[in-house]
């Protein structure tokens, strides 16, 4: 009976993605409709010549909250609803993606598609880095992460900032053992976390914090990481420690080959600006953009 009530309602709402999977599938598969409720939807549609989700809200059996969730699975677009328990609500990209910060930042996404990802040429590691604290980096690397992993991409954020790592709390993933340990020799890229309900995306947090963060940073170890890394993920994103204050920037920059560099708007100065870019260029890294954070 419900494969019944399933098809019928295939052809009337007439719009399918990439899985080829419609609408009103979607809403009964995840139990937000009935197949009672599908033909009440259908009749309804039909009446008014509307799609089927604009049918369902008509009819108040759905929200848009779950018109949008099923919009999403369809399009393999995925984002949090409910989401994982203790992810930070600054994750918008994931919490809130129609939000105007979100669009925005798949402005810069595009733009670094464009002028910066070269995976034929190596270019898919990208270290984000600021003049100082409190600028924001780590809050759009770790949207920038989830919005890459939207598109598709198997995406890996690396929280390399051993002074004051941010990323096991932004994504609530566990940091018994991360960056540190694998450059330390106690583990591998396996210890990257899938983040729960955003396919393609895994973060390796900062670990345990070590007392000497530049010299683990420098070992050849880390450049093998990365390259391992850029072997098994279309796009490694490297959350860095504040490029004026500590030389782990510099280190980190090398390594990945590229960076991307977020001031804060009304906040950085622009001295500490010039610093961090003759750093990181110091370092033969390449400044592929500048993002001002005004969130």
């Amino acid at each position: 009976m419900l494969a019944k009530q399933t098809d019928n309602i295939l052809p009337i709402e007439g719009s399918t993605a990439r899985g080829g999977r419609h609408i009103g599938a979607i809403l009964m598969d995840e139990g937000k409709l009935t197949a009672s409720d599908a033909e009440q939807v259908l009749k309804r549609q039909r009446e008014l010549g509307w799609r089927f989700g604009e049918a369902a809200i008509e009819l108040n059996l759905i929200t848009d909250n779950d018109l949008r969730q099923a919009l999403a699975k369809q399009y393999e677009f995925p984002y949090l609803v409910s989401g994982p328990e203790g992810v930070s609500k600054e994750l918008i990209a994931a919490w809130d993606p129609f939000h105007p910060v979100v669009e925005e930042l798949r402005t810069v996404r595009t733009q670094l598609l464009i002028r910066w990802y070269n995976p034929g040429a190596g270019r898919r590691t990208l270290a984000v880095c600021s003049p100082c604290a409190r600028e924001g980096r780590s809050f759009i690397a770790a949207n920038l992460a989830v919005s890459f992993s939207q598109l598709g991409q198997r995406t890996l954020l690396i929280d390399a900032d051993f002074r004051a790592p941010r990323q096991q709390s932004i994504f609530n993933v566990p940091d018994r053992f991360g960056l540190s340990s694998a450059l330390s020799g106690r583990a591998d890229l396996s210890s990257a976390a899938p983040v729960t309900g955003l396919a393609g995306l895994s973060v390796l947090p900062a670990g345990p914090l070590p007392p000497n963060p530049l010299e683990l940073l420098s070992r050849a170890t880390f450049g093998a990481l990365l390259a391992k890394a850029q072997s098994e993920y279309d796009i490694v994103l490297i959350d860095t420690p504040p490029t004026t204050e500590y030389s782990d920037a510099q280190c980190i920059a090398y390594r990945a080959g590229d960076a991307l560099l977020v001031s804060r708007q009304d906040q950085t100065r622009v001295v500490d600006t010039e610093r961090a870019v003759r750093e990181i260029s110091d370092a033969s890294a390449r400044i592929v953009g500048t993002l001002m954070n005004a969130y």
